[in-house]
């Protein structure tokens, strides 16, 4: 089969095996945003405990992240682990929303995803995966999000593309697959879910809904 055919084949497996995975959970394309940023070498409990500190302190608006102090910050999001790094990416993320888009993510998003996602990529602490967790979950942007669960899932059905940089594994997506939001959205959901539950670095293969395909 191409690479479109087998894309398109895992993807109708993960989805009856899962449903609908209606990620990203959250109250706001900004809380998205956050989130994106607090995920980073974290898994997601950590980050809804994180979040929510935020909103019981109610300082999750683009507001009042601007103007908190650092070392506040990072008392609130503690749970999510390396809290001190994370600040100062927040941080930095915010002062570069007001500085580039008077705070508003509407305006941010009304920029072209090319352009947006290169300026994304300026601002330290955020990286390719973070970007594009920005630009597709908060921006329903076509861009598809690339991690170590969907490295791992390719590598082990031998579709890792022989380079294995990001780009090139999102190229592999995106060269091969309508672009479409919803469907970028949701794969990547479906992979993350795969990863979590089955495809670990200690593979349960006989419980996987793509063990049709080994």
């Amino acid at each position: 089969m191409s690479i479109s055919k087998d894309l398109k084949v895992i993807y109708e497996l993960l989805y009856k095996a899962f449903g609908p995975r209606n990620w990203w959970p959250a109250d706001s394309p900004f809380e998205v945003a956050i989130g994106a940023i607090l995920t980073q070498n974290t898994n997601w409990k950590n980050v809804e405990k994180a979040i929510a500190n935020l909103k019981k302190a109610n300082i999750l608006s683009p507001e009042e992240l601007h103007k908190i102090d650092i070392k506040n910050l990072a008392e609130h999001i503690k749970p999510a682990g390396y809290f001190n790094i994370k600040a100062k990416r927040i941080k930095n993320f915010m002062n570069w929303l007001f500085e580039n888009y008077d705070g508003s993510l509407d305006q941010m998003f009304s920029e072209g995803l090319s352009s947006l996602r290169e300026n994304l990529l300026s601002v330290n602490g955020i990286g390719a995966e973070t970007a594009d967790s920005i630009l597709l979950y908060a921006g329903e942007m076509p861009t598809f999000v690339i991690d170590s669960y969907t490295c791992r899932i390719l590598s082990r059905h031998e579709m890792l593309p022989d380079e294995g940089s990001y780009d090139d594994v999102k190229s592999l997506f995106e060269d091969n697959l309508p672009e479409d939001t919803q469907l970028y959205n949701d794969f990547h959901a479906q992979l993350v879910h795969l990863g979590n539950q089955f495809c670990k670095p200690k593979r349960k293969c006989e419980e996987c809904p793509l063990n049709v395909l080994l």
